[in-house]
């Protein structure tokens, strides 16, 4: 951080050039901008790798400030889209196919359902078209578990 005129400045990235809607940020993308602390709230992204690798909710324009909510993890599990749903616990490991009803990245959640049961599962991103349902945090959610085929 610098001081300018007895005022707190902090650099922040900024982008480059104009990314539009669901390109992914690449990190030649960014640069800096300096501003005032007091414009840097907690919707404006401050760390450069809070973008880079990151898909664009909407237009981003070069040079403008960035908030958090512009950018998200690249999709890799669309809605709509045919998923394989895997589930492993000591001593098993069991596959099946489900429909996802949500959109997500590695690593973020997405209601899965399952077409025999009709049942919607949360379930964590692990890659292209495949999610865990591993860890369920309650007895509920291990029942709806079990009773998938």
């Amino acid at each position: 951080m610098a001081s300018i005129a007895n005022q707190e400045q902090i650099d922040v990235p900024v982008l480059t050039r104009e990314v539009p809607s669901g390109e992914v940020i690449a990190e030649g993308d960014i640069s800096y901008l300096t501003i005032p602390v007091s414009r840097a709230n907690s919707s404006i992204v401050r760390a450069p790798s809070d973008i880079a690798g990151h898909q664009a909710r909407r237009l981003l324009r070069a040079g403008e400030l960035i908030r958090t909510s512009d950018v998200k993890l690249p999709t890799v599990v669309a809605k709509g889209e045919t998923v394989t749903m895997l589930f492993e616990a000591p001593g098993i490991s069991l596959s099946f196919i489900g429909r996802a009803m949500g959109e997500g990245g590695m690593g973020e959640s997405v209601p899965v359902l399952n077409p025999v049961s009709h049942r919607q599962i949360d379930a964590v991103v692990v890659g292209t078209g495949t999610v865990s349902v591993n860890g369920l945090p309650s007895r509920a959610a291990a029942a709806k578990v079990a009773s998938l085929p």
